[in-house]
């Protein structure tokens, strides 16, 4: 898809004050709560904590009481709030956490919002993100230079391969107001790190990456380490949108591998290869060297954010995923062509689907649309890892008549991207045996 400047470029406005506007229609707006379907009782609940940075020529000299003032509403303390000028002339910031490494944690080093599931003491899903953010990063958002604003799209997880229910994860959205950075208590056991990011790097299209997913891994418990090489060599990688970090602050754990370097032995040339079929990417290289990208469900939770502020380009920055190897993803681009084409005109047009937030792992859907809708056609989660945006199209209006724009971009993709990958493991085969035959019919005629 076509690249877009960054936000500065395009829009004299300044980002605090587009920021105070979505807060304030998230705080008056809020999201409708989801409930678990059938079968699933877990819920978890994340984190997404918001700060304004002081620039230097802007620094603040006091922070006004009514700020502070919890006898405000929420929309008098976030008026008075984004009045002061070093507000106003800020940078704001999001909070990230490296989640630390963990034998058997599919999320190990992964970039994530404080955040965890809700335990029984929890008296909402909102409890259990304050309670998760003060044992995680030591974080109070109880105080009173914190407001809560209101909550973001709520999503049921599903498995990665299909549209069984996991758990349903609600996102939350919290504004410090104080000017200093706050103490952060790091739990080893759960964070390697925390990072804050400008919101406008997370705008930024010369930030977008790709994030690059061993989807060979449930063959190692099928058919051991061979079936997972083999398969590895013939797909490679896949590959989804991921958005490449660029922190002003960073706090890292004294646990956190990588902290303090240590000399170690090369290994053999018969050690790499062996990690090279049992570990992916992502468990490579856990420790501060490897680049923070985010990406996958939290990347989904943020792009629902981002995409209320300007420019609104979470539709152009993002593209569909793709596996690294060469005829597999020409063969996915062929078959995916039209399709590709059809829903990017509908997004353009700004037809408006049911109100669901769907990444390739979770979906915010009614219960009863879990496994497939009014048409009865299969509601297709898909493989891991998308981010979610919302669209303002031609007939949107704001926070109420947004719709969600990858959810039409989606449609009918993972169905198109199953029949390429059956297409390709035949014609691999039928490539394998053709040069076996000939190989044989050489070697005999040599003898």
């Amino acid at each position: 898809m076509d690249s877009a400047s960054s936000p500065s470029s395009q829009d004299s406005v300044p980002l605090t004050q587009s920021l105070h506007d979505v807060l304030s229609g998230l705080h008056q707006r809020p999201y409708p709560h989801v409930p678990n379907p059938p079968n699933c009782k877990k819920r978890a609940s994340v984190a997404l904590i918001l700060r304004v940075r002081p620039t230097y020529e802007h620094w603040p000299e006091s922070t006004s009481s009514a700020v502070t003032d919890n006898s405000a509403s929420v929309q008098q303390r976030l008026d008075t709030f984004f009045s002061q000028s070093w507000v106003h002339h800020g940078q704001p910031e999001a909070l990230f956490i490296k989640r630390a490494s963990r034998v058997g944690d599919r999320w190990t080093g992964h970039v994530a919002l404080p955040g965890g599931k809700r335990d029984p003491e929890d008296s909402d899903d909102k409890s259990a993100a304050i309670r998760e953010a003060s044992e995680e990063i030591g974080l109070d958002l109880t105080a009173e230079d914190c407001v809560y604003i209101g909550n973001l799209p709520e999503r049921i997880v599903t498995t990665s391969l299909g549209t069984i229910p996991l758990m349903v994860l609600c996102p939350f959205v919290f504004l410090l107001t104080c000017s200093d950075s706050p103490t952060l208590k790091l739990q080893p056991t759960e964070v390697a790190s925390t990072h804050w990011v400008p919101l406008e790097a997370l705008l930024s299209s010369s930030l977008r990456t790709v994030e690059h997913v061993d989807m060979t891994q449930r063959l190692a418990n099928m058919g051991g380490i061979m079936a997972r090489v083999a398969s590895r060599s013939m797909m490679g990688y896949m590959q989804f949108p991921a958005i490449r970090l660029a922190p002003t602050e960073s706090l890292q754990s004294n646990t956190t591998p990588g902290l303090t370097p240590k000399n170690e032995q090369r290994q053999s040339l018969f050690r790499r290869l062996f990690s090279w079929g049992s570990i992916s990417p992502a468990d490579q290289d856990i420790g501060i060297s490897r680049p923070l990208l985010l990406w996958g469900l939290t990347l989904g939770i943020m792009a629902d954010f981002l995409d209320l502020l300007p420019p609104h380009t979470a539709v152009k920055l993002w593209h569909y995923p793709n596996f690294t190897a060469p005829d597999l993803r020409l063969l996915i681009n062929v078959l995916t062509y039209r399709l590709r084409k059809r829903n990017r005109r509908l997004v353009e047009s700004g037809a408006r689907p049911n109100n669901t937030a769907v990444d390739a792992q979770t979906a915010a859907v009614p219960v009863k649309e879990i496994g497939g809708n009014d048409n009865g056609s299969q509601n297709n989660i898909g493989i891991e890892g998308l981010g979610v945006g919302q669209y303002y199209g031609p007939s949107d209006k704001g926070l109420n008549g947004s719709t969600y724009a990858l959810e039409i971009m989606l449609r009918g993709y993972y169905d198109r991207l199953r029949l390429a990958l059956y297409i390709f493991v035949a014609w691999r085969i039928a490539l394998g045996s053709t040069a076996a035959f000939y190989a044989w019919r050489f070697l005999r005629q040599v003898r």
